[in-house]
């Protein structure tokens, strides 16, 4: 058993221990509470000491391309757009995420725990995300929700993709046209189905459609839609197909939605802002505000908040919570939009997020306040495992 004892823990559960312990075994939580309650050690327990460190959950990063857009890579690992075909639903992250990007361990060691990573924004429809640790030897021990998300796309990105190819979308029209269409054919397909599981003798079985096959969990709404929607007016056509197709579906990048926050939170959608840390670097990021994530949160929108990495380097998430934080966002509402607010809006909060018995055993030890400068992270902890230590730490 892992024992975490006289810790200041910030549990996001709603409990705050300014002398606390935690203990994890197989991976999860066990118990946490005053170190009042804090069993002593048997001779095979590891213990951290805690004193005088912040402890949170781990880092959860809503939406960066890590591992699918290698790190100091051109062609070659450039693996996030298949910017062949605008409708690539059947697409899979962990077929194109490289386990062994760099980027991983300085994840780890920045106390990101978790990411949700997948396609960029090229096609119409990117393909699946995927919810994984930052460690372990393949993909496969590192992945523990896929698909996590559907990736959708409006505005810039697609069209200028595909109008250099002068081919479809070109227009902000074509594009939801497209993603109408692609959604009716699945719509369609699904009842053909549905009708030859009723009656096999009287009715005939689709041909299998591995593209339209995809798209029948966002039909269903198991599967959340990541919508990218930079300008007001590409969210709204989100928010419209969302309300036409009644799709589970989020808003990702939300550049303007400060200018229309009335309207997120009459929606009632989950939104993740960023990257916050870039420049202005097309028309569609005009808007750009660092005070947007205040904005939203003065609406009653509680945003969460992304890297984008490689946008922005994904050591750089708390980062760019602190900065939000600094443009009045509140600390409360900055600290949760990189764990639990983070693992809501990516429906993985049943396992990561918060500190709470039976949940994974996910934490950072930070060696002061995580917003302080020159805080640093002194230790890491995926799933009761120290993965990463200062050498003072232990």
């Amino acid at each position: 058993m892992l024992i975490l004892r006289h810790a200041h823990i910030h549990t996001m559960a709603g409990s705050i221990w300014k002398d606390g312990y935690l203990t994890a075994e197989n991976g999860k939580i066990i118990a946490i509470g005053p170190m009042a309650e804090c069993p002593d050690p048997g001779q095979s327990d590891e213990v951290l000491e805690g004193a005088g460190r912040w402890t949170m959950p781990g880092l959860v990063d809503a939406h960066c391309h890590l591992g699918v857009f290698g790190d100091g890579l051109g062609f070659e690992g450039d693996d996030g757009n298949e910017a062949t075909d605008p409708v690539t639903p059947h697409l899979r992250a962990i077929d194109g995420i490289h386990h062994a990007d760099r980027s991983f361990r300085e994840a780890v060691a920045a106390g990101v725990t978790t990411v949700v990573t997948g396609p960029g924004s090229a096609n119409v429809i990117g393909g699946q995300f995927a919810a994984l640790k930052t460690v372990g030897r393949t993909v496969d021990e590192m992945v523990f929700k896929a698909p996590c998300a559907m990736k959708i796309a409006f505005g810039e990105n697609p069209k200028s993709v595909y109008h250099e190819k002068h081919q479809t979308p070109s227009t902000r029209m074509a594009t939801a046209a497209m993603l109408r269409e692609n959604l009716m054919k699945a719509r369609e397909y699904q009842e053909m189905l549905d009708d030859y599981e009723e009656d096999p003798d009287e009715n005939d079985k689709p041909d299998y459609d591995m593209k339209l096959e995809a798209l029948l969990p966002v039909l269903r709404k198991d599967l959340v839609v990541k919508a990218h929607a930079h300008r007001a007016d590409d969210i709204a056509t989100a928010l419209r197909i969302r309300k036409e197709f009644d799709l589970d579906l989020t808003i990702e990048h939300c550049t303007e939605g400060w200018m229309m926050a009335d309207v997120l939170k009459e929606s009632g959608v989950d939104v993740v802002v960023g990257p916050l840390l870039t420049d202005r670097s097309k028309p569609e990021l005009r808007n750009q505000e660092l005070s947007n994530a205040a904005r939203l949160e003065s609406a009653g929108v509680f945003p969460a908040i992304m890297s984008d990495h490689p946008e922005v380097p994904v050591r750089h998430l708390l980062l760019s919570a602190a900065m939000a934080a600094s443009e009045g966002l509140s600390e409360e509402s900055a600290f949760r939009s990189v764990t639990i607010r983070a693992a809501e809006v990516c429906r993985i909060s049943e396992r990561v997020g918060s500190l709470e018995s039976g949940k994974d055993a996910d934490f950072v030890l930070f060696s002061g306040h995580p917003f302080a400068h020159g805080t640093r992270v002194d230790c890491t902890i995926i799933e009761g495992r120290i993965v990463y230590s200062r050498e003072e730490v232990r």
